[in-house]
């Protein structure tokens, strides 16, 4: 008796907004699917053999230390890729998000 209910269009624009956000943020500028995660292109590909291959094997000295460049170097790569050529704001924020958290562990190492 003492609340009050939404007007019945408020919860309509609400789930209209958050649609909208959602395409926004998600969907493809170039093919207009939802897109969270691709399989991985060749700067990407080579950072994941290269971290299996560190962690599986890990290396010392120069081997270890070519690898961890070869980590770094495919990876910035393949963020930088995203934030130029992102086919949404999610994947060019992700590759912007990897390229500071990537450039900060260099740094700080």
């Amino acid at each position: 008796m003492g609340t009050t209910a939404e007007p019945p269009g408020e919860d309509r624009q609400d789930r209209t907004r958050i649609r909208t956000l959602v395409d926004w943020v998600f969907r493809s500028r170039v093919d207009g699917r939802i897109v969270v995660a691709q399989f991985p292109n060749i700067p990407l590909g080579i950072f994941l053999v290269a971290t299996v291959v560190r962690v599986v094997l890990h290396p010392a000295g120069r081997v270890g230390t070519v690898l961890r460049i070869v980590m770094a170097g495919s990876l910035l790569g393949w963020a930088a890729d995203e934030v130029v050529r992102g086919v949404n704001p999610w994947r060019r924020f992700l590759g912007a998000v990897v390229a500071g958290t990537t450039v900060a562990g260099l740094v700080l190492h």
